[in-house]
């Protein structure tokens, strides 16, 4: 039988805020590897895959072999930098996980970060039992706002795309969300609310929201 329900959740900027970390790992790599970013790079690849943002907003390289090897390097520097300076979750994120997980909707994650960054950071903040599945930038071919990963992820906990909502943060994953065919929840955490009035609903943070309001329809 299909799961009726499913909570589908972004990470960056949805169940951390990490932006700080990630933007300090592209300055570290252009660093190392003398490179230059241009202005206004990270606002502008926020919720892109690497693959899409070394080659086509970066501009530093079209070789697979060369926009892969910095990519990963880039996620090592940014496990770097979380060890360096920790990490926690949004404010509301933990309570409503156990709402969710009391009336037993499962939860996944989706997201175009790399499967070892989330899996290192959810047992850093012991959040892991929460999620049934996770859909890493690994386990799909096409970065959002293609809708890959949320109908990935949907799959994955046995949920068709009208029964799931997204929890995002970034215009990509809002605009992904909605070619999938699926309700989203934007946290106003990346961009103001008034740039979020497409979403469904928009809040501040997840303790905001309520089960009933959310599958009420």
């Amino acid at each position: 039988m299909k799961i009726q329900r499913g909570a589908i959740f972004d990470w960056d900027g949805v169940i951390i805020n990490s932006a700080a970390h990630h933007e300090e790992s592209w300055d570290r790599l252009a660093k190392e590897t003398g490179l230059v970013l241009p202005s206004n790079h990270f606002k502008r690849g926020f919720g892109m895959k690497n693959e899409v943002i070394i080659p086509e907003l970066l501009g530093w390289t079209t070789d697979p072999a060369e926009i892969r090897n910095l990519s990963l390097r880039k996620e090592a520097l940014y496990r770097e930098v979380v060890v360096e300076r920790g990490i926690a979750p949004l404010p509301g994120v933990t309570t409503w996980l156990r709402t969710l997980r009391d009336a037993k909707i499962p939860c996944v994650i989706a997201s175009s970060t790399h499967r070892k960054n989330i899996t290192t950071t959810l047992g850093v903040l012991n959040l892991g039992e929460f999620f049934s599945a996770i859909v890493s930038a690994e386990d799909v071919k096409r970065g959002k706002p293609d809708p890959e990963v949320f109908l990935t992820a949907a799959a994955r906990i046995g949920v068709q795309p009208a029964g799931g909502i997204v929890f995002e943060d970034a215009l990509v994953g809002i605009a992904a969300a909605k070619a999938a065919g699926m309700r989203v929840v934007a946290v106003a955490t990346t961009e103001p609310k008034d740039e979020l009035a497409h979403a469904d609903w928009v809040a501040q943070r997840l303790d905001e929201l309520s089960i009933a309001k959310l599958w009420a329809r």
